[in-house]
């Protein structure tokens, strides 16, 4: 009875501290229904005010497949957090072409992250404080041992594709001098 008790309490305790994944909100600033917090694929692609613009972006978009084979080698063992608002024009344009470029490179959901946060850029329970968010979308490649190594911030400069390749072979550089050096 004891261990029933304790393995009881221990769950209790675990989903106290889960975040309810695709959460929704009334945002006092824009004054519309929008996504916080942790999200799925599934939520923001089925989200009515996301979804009316993901569906046409994500099939027009022509990703750079000429790219396709040096950004696969590039970002494996690379995991990614997208932060974005379902109330942004630039994250409804950007994230489904980022999504596209994802699934022609075969990138597993679980090496993605989806955030999304309120008017004035917020999550809760401090899901994003240390991201240091400014504008979005924004798409953070973190290495394998969760150290950031470059970010597109609302939209890239040249092309997702070509941002993607220089903020990855920068990675794959400074590991190789790293490695000369010890």
């Amino acid at each position: 009875m004891k261990n029933i008790l304790t393995a009881l309490t221990l769950l209790f305790a675990m989903n106290a501290g889960a975040q309810e994944l695709n959460k929704k909100i009334e945002d006092p600033n824009r004054h519309k229904q929008v996504m916080l917090n942790l999200c799925t694929r599934e939520g923001i692609t089925s989200f009515p005010e996301f979804k009316e613009s993901y569906d046409p972006n994500y099939a027009a978009y022509k990703p750079d497949s000429t790219a396709f084979a040096a950004l696969s080698k590039l970002i494996k063992g690379k995991k990614i957090t997208i932060v974005l608002g379902t109330w942004c024009g630039d994250s409804k344009y950007q994230v489904p072409h980022f999504l596209k470029i994802m699934d022609g490179l075969k990138i597993d959901e679980d090496k993605i992250t989806i955030i999304g946060v309120d008017g004035a850029k917020h999550a809760e329970n401090g899901l994003i404080d240390s991201l240091k968010i400014t504008n979005v979308p924004t798409f953070i490649f973190f290495d394998k041992k969760g150290k950031e190594v470059g970010r597109i911030t609302e939209h890239p400069k040249e092309t997702l594709e070509k941002d993607m390749l220089k903020i990855l072979a920068v990675t794959k550089k400074t590991k190789a001098s790293e490695t000369k050096t010890k």
